[in-house]
């Protein structure tokens, strides 16, 4: 009888801990992931090269929740010859937020919310830069194993302010709005359809 008893109670231990796992979902995990991003074109002696890095670390802050940040730089470059024509430097700063919701299985929907603040210096021409959006991006994420998902999200809002300054003179200020990522005039391309991975921890 006490064999008994004491598996019994060794069975509702393993399945509150189990329960516990369920409800606790992905909350304390972290995860990275992020952009790498390099090319070039030539067409004679005319020369462009960008590069972009930007590592993204993120953390769950409840079963369904987590934030992130991601900070890295962009560069772009154009020659003619020898001679370079323009280049451009900036730092990334992308703070985000997702919200995920269960489809089915490993299978999951999110909508992402973030604000991206750029801030840049065009070396040639003596001009810096600012600028900062706020961007909402639905998504889906399949976790493929306990370190691994695959995710694709697009853009269907954003909007922003940008500013650029060059040495000495006049401060040049514009507003973005774009609620509208299905182009239904032209071309009818989805905004900025991204597919990537992500490795937890």
């Amino acid at each position: 009888m006490k064999k008994l008893l004491l598996l019994a109670g060794i069975a509702l231990l393993g399945f509150n801990a189990n329960a516990q796992e369920e409800k606790k979902g992905l909350e304390g995990t972290w995860w990275v992931a992020g952009q790498v991003a390099f090319g070039s074109e030539k067409t004679g002696d005319i020369k462009e090269s960008s590069s972009t890095v930007l590592p993204i670390v993120g953390y769950f802050i409840a079963p369904t929740t987590t934030v992130g940040v991601g900070v890295g730089m962009l560069n772009t470059k154009a020659e003619n010859g020898s001679v370079t024509t323009s280049e451009t430097s900036a730092i990334v700063i992308k703070p985000l937020v997702r919200k995920y919701w269960n489809v089915s299985g490993n299978l999951f929907f999110f909508g992402q919310a973030s604000l991206p603040v750029i801030i840049g210096d065009d070396k040639q021409n003596d001009v810096k830069s600012s600028s900062v959006a706020l961007e909402l991006a639905p998504g889906f994420d399949y976790i493929v194993n306990k370190w691994l998902t695959v995710e694709t999200s697009f853009t269907i809002f954003n909007t922003g302010f940008t500013s650029s300054k060059p040495d000495g003179g006049e401060k040049t200020t514009s507003f973005d709005f774009n609620a509208n990522p299905m182009n239904s005039v032209s071309d009818r391309q989805i905004g900025n359809l991204q597919v990537g991975v992500k490795f937890l921890f």
